[in-house]
């Protein structure tokens, strides 16, 4: 039984000339290079605990939520390593480092046609609700379809649109799953899927596009909400669409701002929300402690500030990485943020290899700030180092 943090570093550093540096392979459009912890503006100053214990309750779950590419073989075994870390005592903050310098290389991210990636910001927003429908809840929320078949990364569906994610499995196979649309009419009336109810269909269009929620029920009780599928079709950006047709600048269409424009005229809301054809089905979890974050893709919670959504099929669950940029501070200025953060998380818009979202929080306050980051960023992932033989 490994009794003291100091032998379990002891023992990694009599490795240390066994190990080797391991390029991750360079997604589709991605540039990379590798770097050194020493050149990483900030690396020093920053607490890795933080991420060393949720590195420490492991990559993903079995399985997760969302199924995204497989780990790289070294990582599971170095969350693993991180948990036994743990054990051992609460490490101070060079120890901590030091975990994440000896055991993992460093290589800066590129889009390939821009010299910054792109971070985008969401949260756990909280709406009102019930488990009984009314003339003040009438907006039903939908638990999973029994019928819903997920695509995984490497599935081939022959003859089938390579943009659906998802499809619903019928006598003849497989074939598209109704959109938002005939979701709306009717779908999927009948069949016994609505787990509550919500006051409006904007109130449940911002909840599918943050992927989970706490519902306050009118006894005062809070339910939380996770992320359980969707129907497969592309998600499409209602602020893009509303900024195309009211020619609002891109750099003023935020959150806040769509939500009013769509609260304040139902008929053009319902017709707008419609164009995104994608629609995600949710499982109550009334079991989560209400001081946790919500469960991300990878079916562990998440923690403001430090975790991230990327795109699944090019990076895997459990994977950390450093962010450098600014973002706004929900005042109306702006901070810097560097820090290490660990991918927990995925999205439909999140597309590309450079391309995150970072979870911000729980709340309005969180929601307001979330909705305002759309800002350029650096990235540098940590790959697990190669082991000569």
């Amino acid at each position: 039984m490994i009794r003291a943090a100091g032998l379990v570093l002891g023992l990694w550093a009599a490795g240390v000339s066994a190990v080797t540096a391991s390029a991750p392979p360079a997604p589709a459009g991605a540039r990379i290079e590798p770097v050194t912890a020493g050149e990483i503006a900030g690396w020093a100053q920053d607490d890795h605990r933080v991420v060393l214990r949720l590195f420490a309750q492991g990559c993903e779950t079995d399985p997760p939520l969302r199924q995204g590419i497989k780990p790289p073989p070294g990582l599971p075994a170095l969350c693993t390593e991180a948990a036994a870390l743990l054990k051992a005592g609460e490490p101070d903050r060079a120890t901590a480092r030091k975990f994440f310098e000896d055991r993992f290389s460093f290589w800066r991210v590129r889009p390939a046609e821009t010299p910054r990636g792109f971070m985008t910001g969401y949260f756990e927003p909280e709406f009102e609700g019930s488990l009984t429908q009314s003339a003040a809840f009438p907006t039903p929320l939908y638990g999973r379809p029994v019928d819903l078949v997920t695509k995984r990364p490497g599935d081939d569906w022959p003859g089938f649109d390579p943009a659906l994610s998802s499809a619903r499995r019928g006598e003849r196979g497989l074939e598209p799953f109704p959109d938002r649309a005939a979701i709306d009419d009717g779908a999927l009336d009948g069949q016994g899927l609505e787990i509550l109810w919500m006051r409006d269909p904007v109130d449940r269009f911002v909840l599918q596009v943050q992927g989970s929620g706490r519902i306050r029920l009118p006894d005062g009780r809070v339910t939380r909400l996770v992320y359980a599928g969707r129907n497969g079709h592309p998600y499409t950006s209602l602020g893009r669409e509303l900024s195309r047709r009211e020619n609002i600048p891109p750099a003023e269409m935020t959150m806040d701002r769509l939500v009013a424009r769509l609260k304040a005229d139902a008929g053009f809301a319902r017709e707008l929300i419609r164009l995104n054809r994608s629609f995600v089905f949710y499982a109550r979890r009334d079991d989560l402690p209400p001081e946790a974050g919500p469960i991300g893709a990878a079916g562990l919670p998440l923690t403001p500030l430090r975790s991230i959504a990327v795109d699944r099929s090019a990076w895997p669950y459990g994977m950390p990485a450093w962010i450098a940029g600014e973002i706004p501070d929900g005042t109306g200025g702006s901070e810097a943020l560097s820090r290490l953060v660990l991918a927990q998380d995925t999205g439909s818009a999140i597309l590309g290899p450079a391309r995150i979202d970072l979870f911000v929080g729980s709340g309005p306050q969180a929601g307001h700030r979330a909705g305002l980051i759309r800002h350029p960023f650096d990235l540098i992932v940590l790959w697990p180092r190669g082991r000569e033989r």
